[in-house]
């Protein structure tokens, strides 16, 4: 009887725990369908404030410097040199005779061309007293009469010819090449020499998108040197090109007035400083802060823990920190550092 009894007791524990273990797991499966809510991830990130501050527009470039002119000396005609008036380095000023090409050929057509209007002009007044008398007809003397004009072209012509044997110069320079010597024969169009004339002298320079904006034609340029410690040549803006070329630059050009016999020469290099003393109230961040290049620039802007990318349009690079055109407020929180985890809607914690 009591062996019963203890069976009975151990059997109505057993029975208890499988019932319990049954529960624990049941409670165990409803947690894994249901798991607690976790804390959702903030990412670290450093920020700044998007502000206003004065300042000057600061833009300096290096260039090489090129002359105002640069002209090749070309024969017009063909035939053999006869003169040669010039040497490398001369000072050469515009119409001087350079050199002159065997004329004598040329003043046999020349006195042909001259013999045949002076027939040609005897017998138009022949055929006109003709013409009076009615010996002969007015188809006639017309055809004379254009024979005769024919003729003064071809004299014009000719002159001309000994006009163009004389090689002139351009413009005014200094010679910087010869190819020729006397006796050679050259034919129409054979470069005789270059001159470089540096009575100006331009800089030639390339502005991004951002920096051409902040300049215009006119404007005074500082030019300085390595060559001249100390000295600066002032220049103005020249050209500005309205199109940008393939690496998204704009060619700019800088004429400088080059006195003094020519202080500077062509191929110097050069520093141009566009800077204006104008101050100015501009709104700026950090140059980190950019997620994107400089031609899709973009942002995240902190709100409530919360990111937000936004797209901006920015203007000079101002040392560490560059401008803000549109797309910010001041007072506006961008991120400056960690951006590459963050995406739209992110929550972020602000790091010192």
């Amino acid at each position: 009887m009591k062996r019963n009894h203890l069976l009975t007791i151990a059997a109505l524990i057993l029975v208890g725990l499988i019932i319990y273990q049954l529960a624990s797991n049941k409670k165990e499966l409803n947690n894994k369908k249901n798991p607690e809510p976790m804390a959702a991830v903030r990412i670290p990130v450093k920020v700044a404030t998007a502000d206003e501050q004065e300042q000057a527009i600061v833009i300096k470039k290096t260039g090489n410097l090129a002359p105002f002119k640069e002209v090749k000396v070309l024969a017009i005609n063909g035939g053999t040199i006869h003169q040669v008036n010039f040497q490398i380095g001369d000072y050469v000023t515009q119409g001087q005779i350079l050199a002159t090409t065997d004329k004598r050929l040329l003043q046999l057509e020349v006195d042909k061309a001259e013999t045949s209007a002076r027939k040609l002009k005897s017998d138009l007044d022949t055929y006109t007293e003709l013409l009076a008398g009615k010996a002969t007809t007015q188809e006639k003397v017309n055809t004379i009469r254009q024979d005769y004009l024919d003729a003064l072209n071809q004299v014009s012509q000719a002159k001309k010819n000994i006009d163009d044997a004389n090689i002139k110069a351009p413009t005014s320079g200094t010679i910087s090449s010869k190819t020729v010597e006397e006796g050679l024969f050259v034919s129409p169009g054979t470069e005789l020499a270059t001159i470089i004339n540096l009575s100006q002298a331009k800089v030639q320079v390339n502005l991004t998108e951002a920096e051409v904006y902040q300049v215009s034609a006119g404007q005074s340029v500082k030019i300085t040197t390595d060559v001249y410690p100390g000295r600066i040549f002032e220049g103005s803006i020249s050209f500005i090109s309205p199109q940008a070329d393939q690496t998204h630059n704009y060619p700019v050009e800088i004429m400088i007035r080059n006195a003094e016999k020519s202080a500077l020469r062509s191929g110097t290099f050069v520093y141009a400083d566009f800077s204006r003393k104008t101050m100015e109230r501009l709104l700026v961040i950090p140059r980190e802060a950019l997620t994107q290049s400089i031609k899709d620039a973009s942002v995240f802007v902190v709100k409530g823990n919360i990111v937000y990318q936004r797209p901006i349009n920015i203007g000079a690079e101002l040392g560490t920190m560059i401008q803000v055109l549109s797309g910010l407020k001041v007072g506006e929180i961008v991120v400056t550092s960690g951006q590459i985890n963050l995406k739209e809607g992110t929550q972020v914690s602000i790091s010192k």
